[in-house]
């Protein structure tokens, strides 16, 4: 006699194991709450033969600089996405190519932080409630009140740049490089741009 043999259908044949080939795939255990590893204001103990004080108040000082640098950037786009008028191409490409500067900056800083055994702020939240820089109305402004803003902040940056370089020259000279050749130099370049469209030229 003819034997018969019957379709076996896919995934049902000897070895199969009922459910295989139906993998839900690997579910994450997530941590949903957890306590800080390093405070804001303290400082870690790192091998970088700077007295723990000396880290802490160059560690403070940096964060200021960097919500109000922060702010600044920010500022930059503000104003680089808002502006309008007869010279809108020239102050667009140039807000932007200090937007990118001060982003730089920005890295800078928080990383001088960190490598002092720091918490570099970070959140524009956070930011908002440490920088000294006015905030500006949500809507557009001319645009010499947009130079004039950002001069305000550059003059205040540049003011407490200088007054920090001072005071860690001898204690923190990582710290007042980074002040003088990065912070001042930058900033300082970006204020003669911004000045020069400010003077009126006698014709």
């Amino acid at each position: 006699m003819k034997s018969i043999r019957k379709e076996q259908k896919p995934g049902s044949g000897n070895g199969s194991v009922k459910g295989q080939g139906k993998s839900k795939g690997v579910v994450p255990e997530m941590v949903r709450s957890a306590g800080e590893t390093q405070r804001f204001g303290s400082v870690a103990r790192l091998p970088n033969s700077l007295p723990d004080s000396v880290a802490r108040k160059s560690a403070e000082k940096l964060n200021q600089l960097l919500a109000d640098t922060m702010t600044l950037r920010d500022l930059y786009k503000k104003h680089h996405w808002q502006v309008t008028g007869p010279s809108f191409y020239q102050f667009h490409l140039l807000f932007d190519k200090h937007y990118e500067e001060q982003s730089e900056l920005v890295d800078q800083i928080a990383e001088r932080i960190q490598l002092l055994g720091g918490v570099s702020i970070a959140m524009a939240a956070h930011v908002a409630k440490l920088t000294r820089i006015e905030t500006p109305p949500i809507g557009r402004e001319d645009v010499g009140v947009q130079v004039t803003r950002l001069l305000s902040a550059h003059k205040l940056i540049v003011s407490d740049a200088r007054k920090q370089a001072r005071s860690v020259a001898d204690d923190d000279p990582g710290t007042n490089d980074l002040l003088v050749s990065n912070v001042l130099r930058t900033n300082e370049l970006q204020t003669w741009f911004l000045a020069e469209h400010l003077v009126h030229v006698n014709q």
